[in-house]
């Protein structure tokens, strides 16, 4: 891979702003350096101090967990932060373009759009594959990203091994596997892919298994090269310290996460099979994350009467493949009970 082809002329000439914190890494003597609040924070903790704009313990962490070298980890406030810098990075605004695989989580669209980036839509087959012929048919060398929401974002679905691996095979874009939902997939990440294909970026996050939405943490995996190019642009201190501390600490200790994906397994499967059971429902699609799409005889009246008594859930019928459909979370089994209990009054 020609990195320097691909990525934007001015980044790869930029010399990045170095933080005080970035250039020293002992930071146990007298700190005069940064202006920060000498006398301490109103909220004690040594929050008065600029975080480790390197999240250096916890890449620690994540590289013993994951079994790769830190230098290819990137840590951002959210997957969303290191989605719209790929972007940035990549793609020459009004000249490139991404690509991504309708209907799939909308981000990708809008950050391209905020960059002034084209957006290449390759729709998926009513079952929801991907449409390789197609993807090749469109690619052109102004797609600078391939954006694969695995398993995907609103169908629940993780694609074949084999179309994604023609992807990779095929194009010279880089190619962004977003993982969101992986720990509820039961499969292998493609991280272990990730030293054979060197355009490959992987994004994974703290939002959901671990169910620490909250915080805003999501990583990047990918080359040295490419990782080296995110932290180039990315804001200097852009994890803040508390976020860092709750992450360091919920990664040291996954049994939490391993018991709340088990559960949650086991109320995706109960929530499926009751909802099958309904009239109203015309199909249940199979997940491999911690949602579930549903298709309605009629999905805008029982939006509505959910709605109506308390229980938020996600319309998707305006997406493509997705007429009357919503969007489910798996809830907690009192949340999935009271929302049975409810779909059972419309299932008359």
């Amino acid at each position: 891979m020609n990195l320097k082809r691909l990525v934007r002329k001015n980044i790869w000439n930029l010399q990045p702003y170095s933080s005080a914190r970035s250039e020293y890494k002992d930071i146990s003597g007298i700190l005069l350096d940064a202006n920060e609040n000498s006398l301490g924070s109103v909220l004690g903790n040594g929050l008065n101090r600029y975080p480790d704009p390197s999240q250096e313990k916890l890449k620690s962490i994540l590289a013993k967990q994951k079994k790769i070298s830190g230098d290819k980890i990137f840590v951002g406030n959210g997957s969303d932060e290191a989605i719209d810098l790929l972007i940035r990075t990549f793609c020459e605004p009004g000249h490139d373009d991404i690509i991504i695989f309708p209907p799939t989580y909308g981000i990708y669209s809008v950050f391209a759009k905020t960059n002034d980036v084209g957006v290449i839509q390759v729709n998926q087959s009513t079952d929801f594959a991907l449409d390789i012929e197609t993807y090749k048919k469109y690619f052109t060398e102004n797609v600078k990203i391939t954006f694969i929401c695995d398993p995907n974002n609103p169908s629940g679905n993780c694609y074949s091994g084999s179309q994604i691996e023609a992807i990779l095979s095929f194009s010279s874009s880089i190619i962004v596997i977003d993982e969101a939902y992986i720990d509820f997939a039961g499969r292998e990440s493609w991280l272990t892919k990730l030293d054979r294909y060197p355009n490959l970026v992987i994004l994974q996050t703290l939002s959901k298994a671990w169910g620490l939405a909250g915080i805003r943490i999501g990583m990047a995996y990918a080359s040295e090269a490419i990782i080296e190019i995110l932290n180039k642009i990315k804001y200097p201190y852009n994890v803040n310290q508390m976020t860092q501390i709750a992450a360091i600490e919920a990664i040291e200790n996954p049994g939490k996460k391993d018991t709340f994906v088990s559960e949650i397994l086991t109320q995706r499967t109960f929530l499926a099979d009751a909802l099958q059971q309904l009239n109203i429902v015309k199909k249940v699609y199979a997940s491999d994350a911690n949602f579930l799409l549903v298709r309605f005889t009629d999905a805008g009246i029982v939006y509505r009467h959910l709605l109506n008594n308390n229980i938020v859930v996600r319309d998707r019928s305006n997406q493509l493949h997705c007429e009357n459909c919503l969007r489910i979370t798996v809830g907690s089994k009192q949340e999935n009970i009271t929302l049975l209990n409810q779909l059972n009054k419309l299932d008359t």
